[in-house]
């Protein structure tokens, strides 16, 4: 069995086995097998691959379904293929195809062709059921002269019934707007007669109103002619309605002014006044008011001359306090003008030499517009002062501040100061940045310049600009904050070139920065005891130095030769 299974693999191998001959040669099992799948590998290698032979089954299948369906065809189209492959369309591929292309469109035109006239078809069977009359006869009799024998002439008397339409429509547009040209005139008739009716009645009514019953005459005849009445009536009429216009004018100018006067009378800026006029103008009525004016006027024209007079008096009055306050600020500007040329250092301050150490920078303006912005301000402040509750301060120095502060818009002022450092370079700093910029040290010492200008400032308002001592400054322990050796010598020579004396007063024993002062003296706290008095006196001079001396004759202001203190006693507790 497991023989012959083998031999049912091996292709091509028969069913009946020959028997062997004794001559042929024995060979064993094993290798026949081996001989057999050498053979058959030998004979792969040169056989036809699996993928001709798949399209060679693919190509067997396509033939047979191609002539399964060319059987199924009939004789005729049969023919007519043959003819058309005999013919040049079907001589080669391409032109089969090219062929095949055009008959395809060709079909889709006819198709598309077949669509369109079905549905007009369906469109023109459906009009055709819409206008057909209901009772399925004719929609109207037509002479026998009008029938349509065919189609030509049915077209023919269907041309000739439409221009008649035509015809005769415009012949009822025509008449339509006739009727309306008719309709239009009959209405504009019936307006002027109206019209005349209505100036009829209104002539008649002028007429009966000013004419008296006492009055009542019979009209005479006009003595001229026609023509001429119509004339003098028309002028009358033109007279009469320029009249009636001029009187309507004036009645609405009454009335409003009317109006105006109750208006004034009731606003709140009256409230106080508690006069018989203005309750009667409250209280009476628009209509009335007229009848009164001249009486009002005639009782208003003292107090008006008073009011005037005194209005005036209060301009001249506001004038004087603008001109005077006009000439504070002009003085205040000139005061910070000085202020900054006062503070002009001296030299051997290396780039601070010669400077300027207060910058006030600012746009003067001119006479007019000085005059009216400094007017504003003393209104401002007037109205402050009849306001109630009002929190504007209305002092001297307030209104001069605020003076300044207007005269100086839309800029205001710009103040820079100089920076005090190790090396004195020449950097100025808006004083409203200081807080931020400086160091304590530095703030004191701008401090001690910005004083050192104002004292010689002082000094030059009063007349002593030539006098050279400007004041004497006490200084509470300032080496605490600025004993750095350079703001010491910087106070000391902002002091000297502005006239300044300045009295360090420290408890600390800080050698260098007591090395930079001419004259260091140590005091010691003495104490009466019998008398309960305190004094300061002089221990010793650590450095002995003098002040420089002055010319013969002018009296000296830089030293100090006693002081005293008293205290008052604390208030004794019942």
């Amino acid at each position: 069995r497991a023989l012959r299974a083998e031999r049912a693999e091996i292709a091509g191998a028969p069913d009946d086995v020959p028997e062997a001959d004794e001559d042929d040669p024995k060979a064993s099992l094993p290798a026949l097998r081996e001989a057999y799948r050498a053979a058959s590998q030998v004979y792969e290698k040169v056989g036809v691959g699996a993928d001709l032979r798949a399209e060679q089954a693919r190509a067997e299948s396509d033939e047979s379904a191609a002539r399964a369906e060319l059987d199924r065809l009939s004789n005729k189209v049969r023919t007519r293929a043959e003819q058309l492959l005999t013919s040049p369309d079907g001589s080669d591929g391409p032109s089969r195809q090219a062929a095949a292309a055009r008959a395809e469109e060709l079909v889709q035109l006819l198709e598309t062709r077949m669509t369109s006239a079905s549905e007009q078809l369906g469109r023109l069977r459906g009009e055709t059921e819409r206008l057909a009359p209901e009772d399925g006869e004719a929609h109207t009799g037509l002479p026998e002269e009008q029938l349509p024998r065919d189609a030509e002439h049915a077209q023919a008397l269907l041309r000739t019934a439409g221009a008649e339409l035509a015809s005769r429509t415009e012949a009822l547009n025509q008449a339509r707007d006739a009727h309306t040209e008719l309709l239009e005139a009959h209405r504009a008739a019936e307006d002027a007669a109206g019209g005349f009716d209505e100036i009829a009645a209104m002539l008649r009514d002028l007429l009966r109103e000013h004419t008296g019953e006492d009055e009542q005459e019979e009209p005479e005849p006009y003595p001229g002619s026609p023509e001429a009445a119509r004339q003098a009536a028309a002028e009358a009429r033109r007279s009469l309605r320029g009249c009636a216009a001029d009187l309507s004018a004036a009645e609405a100018a009454v009335r409003e002014a009317s109006d105006i006067l109750v208006r004034h009378a009731n606003s709140t800026r009256y409230e106080q006044v508690r006069t018989p006029a203005r309750q009667q103008i409250r209280e009476l009525p628009a209509s009335a008011l007229p009848e009164h004016a001249q009486k009002w006027a005639d009782a208003f024209a003292p107090r008006l001359r008073v009011l005037t007079d005194e209005l005036a008096q209060l301009e001249r009055n506001r004038d004087s306090i603008v001109d005077r306050l006009r000439g504070l600020v002009e003085s205040a500007l000139a005061t910070l003008r000085s202020a900054q040329r006062l503070s002009r250092l001296p030299e051997g301050l290396g780039e601070w030499s010669g400077q300027e150490f207060l910058r006030i920078r600012f746009e003067e303006p001119d006479q007019a517009t000085l005059t009216e912005r400094l007017g504003e301000v003393v209104d401002e402040a007037t109205r402050a002062a009849v306001r109630k509750n009002s929190d504007l301060r209305r002092d001297g120095m307030s209104l001069l501040l605020r003076g300044v502060a207007a005269a100086l818009q839309p800029k205001g002022v710009a103040v820079e100061i100089l920076k005090p450092d190790a090396v004195l370079r020449a950097e100025r700093v808006p004083v409203g940045q200081m807080g931020d910029v400086f160091s304590g040290g530095q703030l004191l010492t701008a401090a001690i310049a910005l004083y050192c200008t104002m004292a010689a400032l002082r000094s030059n308002d009063r007349g002593h600009d030539k006098h050279r001592h400007a004041g004497t400054l006490f200084l509470d322990n300032p080496i605490g904050r600025a004993n750095a050796t350079y703001l010491l010598e910087l106070q000391r020579a902002v002091s000297d070139a502005l006239g300044v004396q300045l009295l360090y007063t420290t408890g600390l024993f800080d050698t260098t920065a007591l090395a930079e002062f001419p004259l260091v003296i140590r005091l010691r706290n003495d104490a009466d005891l019998r008398a309960g008095l305190k004094y300061i006196s002089v221990e010793e001079h650590l450095r002995p130095g003098l002040p420089r001396e002055t010319p013969t004759g002018e009296t000296v202001h830089s030293e100090i030769t006693a002081t005293r203190m008293f205290k008052r006693p604390a208030p004794s507790t019942p």
